[in-house]
């Protein structure tokens, strides 16, 4: 029988943490691009997100907080814990807008066009969905914090650039999202006619 020598345990323990970063910074790649085509809906098609639909984005921000408190302090279940919070936050906010809205009467229509045929609120539940079994498998593969915690991102350059790239462009689009919903609402209550703050009617 043969057995693995202490350097094929180090080269093993790599392979993993890098596949570990690899993972997270692909889920927070994906978040990165669905708020980026609800954005480019809202500013190209003028399309404004009535206010679950916001709270929808917020969600989605936090999760990829979570994730971005891992590459900058290593990985941890109180990290994978926020990720997982706002996840089940998305899943509710989106399954109350579809209940509402999955029997169209006046005042309660879908909010924006389809994709796929699919309305937003619907793709948010998918989402969701697949955020929270994302980040149990995470849970699942990469059981052990101790283990992990103390291999940062910072052993792999070519991901900590990329990490701190879309980190960067997370934040930017962020930031251009909560001063649009100031536009947008002001301080009243948010709609989907016009951006409040330029209305001045």
């Amino acid at each position: 029988m043969t057995f693995m020598n202490t350097k094929d345990y180090k080269d093993k323990d790599s392979i993993l943490t890098w596949l570990l970063y690899f993972y997270m910074l692909g889920m927070m790649a994906v978040i990165a691009a669905i708020l980026t085509a609800a954005m480019t809906l809202q500013y190209a098609n003028g399309e404004l997100p009535c206010p679950l639909c916001l709270l929808q984005r917020a969600a989605m921000f936090g999760v990829c907080f979570g994730i971005m408190q891992q590459f900058k302090h290593g990985y941890s279940y109180r990290n994978t814990g926020i990720s997982l919070i706002f996840s089940l936050l998305l899943l509710i906010i989106s399954v109350r807008q579809t209940l509402l809205d999955i029997y169209p009467r006046p005042g309660h229509e879908y909010i924006g066009s389809a994709v796929f045929g699919i309305h937003m609120p619907v793709w948010s539940i998918f989402i969701a969905t697949c955020l929270i079994l994302a980040l149990a498998l995470q849970l699942l593969i990469w059981g052990s914090e101790t283990q992990w915690q103390e291999k940062t991102v910072t052993k792999f350059p070519v991901l900590k650039i990329l990490a701190t790239i879309l980190s960067i462009y997370v934040i930017v689009i962020g930031s251009i999202n909560f001063i649009s919903v100031g536009v947008q609402c002001k301080f009243n209550e948010c709609h989907t006619f016009s951006y409040q703050l330029l209305d001045h009617k």
